[in-house]
């Protein structure tokens, strides 16, 4: 997988992904850093069964890439036209970029396909033999301090008072919350002793596994997941090939890739499941 940012933005993308040092087809996907992990990992397993294939991302923020494809879908007349653009798939960190791109009809109606969830997970040092077993025995031992993201600066701090809100603990843990500025802080300040117990995304606590463990995985009744999706840009230049992405991202095997990086299935893959 070549994991590459393109310096220019625009028009000049088709000349960007045009191959250079490889005569194999690419497939282009526009994406937040955010999750550039994720999406990197589900192209490195896709060109495992596609040896002529090489996934490419154009990484941005959300905002650049919406500015980007809306500089593509209106490029002066003949400059793109249906199966010539650059750019296969747009996989912005969150859905809400999708449903403006889908309002503008920038990316093709009924394909989007969820691919991620985020839960939230509790964490402890690995030196800790007996940790909580839940969210709620949170209040039921006083001693513990617990290392959260601030709900004022980050999402991360929103999703976890939602979550222990909606659990009814929040009111009697506030006086033991260690509220962080970012989720490195939430790492460090568990690490350093700071904290006894920390709340964190899964992906971003899958990355020290090596010192931390996770004890707790929230479940979709408590807290509503980030859901991370990705659809088909209208320009697309090989509607097929990117048809069997989005279906590739839903597998089994896709699946067990992400959720090795921390992330969960979707409800909508879960149901077909059952």
């Amino acid at each position: 997988m070549r994991l590459f940012r393109f310096v220019c933005c625009g028009f000049s993308l088709i000349s960007m992904v045009t191959p250079q040092v490889s005569a194999a087809e690419q497939l282009v996907i526009a994406t937040s850093p955010s999750v550039a992990g994720p999406v990197e990992a589900l192209g490195r397993k896709f060109e495992t069964t596609h040896p002529n294939l090489r996934v490419q991302l154009y990484l941005d923020s959300g905002l650049d890439v919406r500015r980007t494809i809306a500089g593509m879908e209106n490029s002066p007349k003949g400059q793109y036209f249906i199966g010539s653009g650059p750019i296969h798939l747009v996989a912005p960190g969150g859905d809400e970029l999708i449903t403006r791109l889908e309002q503008k009809y920038y990316v093709l109606p009924g394909t989007r396909r969820t691919y991620a969830e985020v839960p939230l997970v509790m964490i402890v040092p690995e030196s800790l033999v007996e940790a909580p077993s839940s969210f709620e025995a949170l209040a039921q031992d006083k001693s513990l301090r617990i290392a959260i993201g601030d709900p004022q600066l980050t999402v991360l701090g929103q999703k976890t008072k939602e979550m222990l809100t909606t659990l009814g603990v929040w009111t009697n843990l506030e006086g033991r919350l260690d509220r962080a500025t970012d989720t490195r802080s939430v790492l460090d300040h568990v690490l350093n002793g700071q904290a006894d117990v920390g709340i964190l995304f899964g992906p971003d606590a899958i990355q020290e596994r090596e010192r931390i463990r996770i004890v707790v995985i929230s479940s979709r009744e408590t807290v509503q997941p980030v859901i991370h999706s990705m659809a088909m840009e209208r320009y697309c230049p090989n509607r097929a090939l990117c048809a069997e992405f989005l279906e590739f991202i839903q597998s089994p095997e896709a699946q067990a890739e992400l959720k090795r990086l921390g992330y969960a299935s979707p409800a909508q893959i879960q149901s077909i499941k059952k």
